[in-house]
């Protein structure tokens, strides 16, 4: 899609959904996104602007109802503080385009002890072959 002038409209064409969770800071309801389920090896990109996120080498199944990850690709993600539910929680966003992901814990596997629990609509998954 071009503007008047010419130039690349680089605004991304998200779904309602994904305009929630991502722009709103919402979530999916648990067990709802088909990227919970996938087993390929691929890359995990952000929904809103196409920035590289997780690898599938760290996605695991942490019983959450969400797509887990026990790591995040270096620089990737930002975190900051959430105090929406009453109690602290520690939120992850997107370093390019400050989309909102989920959030982290610490109840995740080794090596690093961390469940990133992402909301899959907030994520597009690229098969690697």
């Amino acid at each position: 899609m071009s503007t008047q002038d010419g130039q690349r409209d680089e605004k991304p064409h998200l779904t309602p959904a994904q305009r929630h969770i991502i722009e709103n800071h919402g979530t999916e309801p648990p067990g709802s996104s088909p990227l919970l389920y996938e087993k390929r090896r691929g890359d995990y990109r952000c929904a809103k602007c196409g920035a590289s996120l997780f690898s599938s080498e760290t996605k695991y199944e942490s019983g959450s109802g969400w797509p887990s990850f026990w790591d995040v690709r270096e620089g990737a993600a930002g975190t900051k503080v959430d105090h929406r539910l009453a109690m602290e929680r520690t939120e992850i966003h997107c370093a390019r385009c400050q989309g909102h992901l989920g959030h982290v814990f610490p109840d995740g596997p080794q090596p690093t002890g961390l469940r990133y629990c992402v909301n899959g609509a907030a994520l597009n998954f690229i098969e690697k072959p």
